[in-house]
């Protein structure tokens, strides 16, 4: 795009960005501070830990718990391995995929999870809703999965030319 058709940011819109970037780098790492000072782990261990815990299965291949935590598989996989390490999970050879994994929680990893999660959720209805009258939460409601459709209708390197929501078709390799 040349800078001629730069559709800029107005002033407003300039405004609620910076707002945006600053909830954007601040509120991970209060929540990472709150689970670290809590309950002794990282925002990334809840998140393997949850994902397993709600799990109707007793256990999930590493590609289900990537997918559904939207995360890269390198990423996971090391994680996965300190988790391992700190006993909070277990692995164990896929019966339908000799080559695969499955991934389960230990004792231990149920035990921090029960543990966490109640201070984890008082921390989250603070910090997030209760700040937020019900005119703004249905509004979050519908403006977060609208940005978030925008980010996923495009592949990595991918250029999306105005709402992909729209036409997904839009998006042209970058």
């Amino acid at each position: 795009m040349a800078a001629d058709e730069t559709r800029w940011l107005d002033d407003r819109e300039q405004a609620l960005w910076r707002i945006t970037r600053e909830f954007l780098w601040q509120f991970p790492s209060a929540m990472d501070r709150q689970l670290n000072v809590d309950s002794n782990m990282q925002s990334g261990e809840y998140s393997v830990l949850a994902v397993l815990s709600e799990s109707p299965d007793t256990s999930l291949r590493p590609a289900d718990i990537a997918d559904g935590l939207r995360w890269d598989r390198s990423r996971l996989s090391h994680l996965l391995r300190r988790m391992e390490a700190k006993g909070m999970i277990t692995r164990c050879s896929d019966a339908t995929d000799r080559r695969g994994q499955q991934i389960e929680l230990t004792e231990a990893g149920w035990k921090t999870i029960r543990e966490a999660a109640p201070s984890h959720v008082t921390f989250i209805r603070e910090k997030l809703f209760d700040s937020l009258n019900e005119q703004e939460r249905a509004a979050f409601e519908t403006a977060i999965p609208k940005i978030l459709a925008t980010l996923e209708a495009c592949e990595p390197g991918a250029t999306c030319k105005g709402s992909a929501l729209d036409d997904p078709q839009e998006c042209t390799e970058g």
